[in-house]
């Protein structure tokens, strides 16, 4: 009999379970810490372009807020559901645990494609589904940010929609937004310079003391996208890149830069004339030193683990490799950099936005960058320290030091009433 499919909120649980288990939480403790604090679906009605109404759903999810208020992305695709919105949320709830952020975990969603949607249509559902989730929201209780399907210009909506409804100007109701509009420097980039802040620091701690490395990116997204030209130009070699299209591959080398260019003209990797065009499953089979999932979940599978030759993966994706291909790779002695560490890095610099703004006070990129750099070294070299003493792999030590320090939060605040 075929193993029943696992959706990522049954396969998050799985792990969460093995986790509170291994660090022995107490049972009332863990149903607690496996239950989302509140959990919203909404109808989201507009008028289209065309003149009719069209009904789209929206979600927002609250995971735990015992560490400060809610803190997480807004995602706009056809695949969003309820499950996929939860175990997001417990994510971002582990991971502003592990970098040390004072945020709990939230987790937005409306299922609509953005690429078939016009700007008036986006604006449309932005402002619909800002007015239907107003409640939840709000810089002292839950702070949203950009995620797949959305960018600074969602976040200006959402913010002006909020603003107005309160009468005044509220910057910090989001994170992600334009600069001109109170954003950090740096923030768009974020997440791929806190990934690869993480990989070079699993180079120092496997005493590799060079860049002249091969890196394949699944996903040329905002991450995949801004990894590939950090890396690139550190002097990493970006040996293929994929996305919904198709993958490029150029054993010699292909430059991140003009791939974008390519795909913003063409809207495909279609027909880039500089590389290889393989099947977009083929990168996980391509030997290289590093591989970067920076895709949706569930990437990396059982049925393809056991083809990754990478020496490395770095997850700038959420929850790309499933609980079974995680057992492979361990196996094979692949060393994985865990999303709720990797990926740290957008929710850090929303941190930094977020005291930005309420200080009205406002930074360098430079400053940003350091700063980022600090918190996701100190995070890493935390992790490692974990994994060494404990005999644990990473994705385990970050879990067990990220859901612990809820835990200990959870009980010195207890349970009101």
């Amino acid at each position: 009999m075929p193993k029943e499919k696992k959706n990522v909120w049954e396969m998050t649980l799985e792990r969460l379970d093995a986790t509170m288990d291994a660090l022995s939480i107490k049972p009332g403790m863990q149903k607690y810490l496996r239950q989302p604090r509140k959990t919203t679906e909404v109808s989201v009605p507009i008028k289209t372009d065309a003149g009719t109404i069209e009904i789209f759903k929206g979600y927002r999810v609250h995971h735990n807020t015992n560490r400060g208020p809610a803190k997480g992305g807004v995602r706009y695709h056809p695949d969003v559901t309820l499950d996929e919105i939860k175990a997001l949320a417990m994510l971002m709830t582990w991971k502003c645990s592990l970098v040390g952020l004072p945020f709990g975990g939230a987790k937005g969603g409306v299922v609509a494609d953005p690429t078939k949607l016009s700007a008036n249509e986006l604006e449309h559902i932005t402002r619909r589904y800002t007015f239907e989730i107003i409640d939840m929201i709000g810089p002292e209780k839950d702070i949203p940010a950009p995620d797949v399907g959305t960018n600074a210009q969602v976040m200006a909506w959402i913010l002006d929609t909020y603003s107005m409804d309160k009468g005044h100007a509220v910057p910090g109701v989001v994170t992600g937004k334009p600069i001109s509009l109170g954003g950090s420097q740096g923030r768009e980039d974020a997440t791929s310079r806190g990934c690869v802040y993480c990989i070079l620091s699993t180079l120092k701690v496997m005493g590799i003391d060079s860049t002249d490395m091969d890196v394949a990116v699944q996903g040329f997204g905002n991450v995949g996208g801004n990894a590939a030209k950090i890396l690139h130009d550190l002097g990493f070699k970006i040996i293929a890149i994929s996305d919904v299209s198709g993958c490029l591959y150029n054993k010699g080398g292909l430059d991140p830069f003009d791939i974008d260019a390519h795909l913003k003209k063409e809207k495909t990797l279609a027909g880039y004339k500089e590389a290889e065009i393989l099947n977009r499953e083929d990168i996980f089979s391509l030997k290289c030193d590093i591989l970067l999932p920076a895709a949706l979940e569930n990437q990396i599978t059982e049925a393809n683990a056991a083809s990754i030759k990478a020496r490395i993966v770095a997850e700038g994706a959420n929850a790309p490799t499933t609980p079974d291909a995680d057992a492979i790779l361990k196996e094979n002695k692949i060393f994985v950099i865990p999303d709720v560490l990797a990926n740290a890095g957008g929710v850090t610099v929303s941190y930094f936005e977020w005291v930005q703004g309420n200080l009205s006070y406002f930074w360098t990129k430079r400053e940003v960058n350091l700063k980022l750099r600090d918190i996701m070294e100190k995070a890493f070299y935390e992790t490692y320290k974990f994994s060494l003493e404990n005999k644990v792999d990473m994705r385990q030590a970050a879990s067990m030091l990220a859901v612990s320090r809820v835990a200990e939060a959870t009980g010195l605040r207890g349970i009101y009433p």
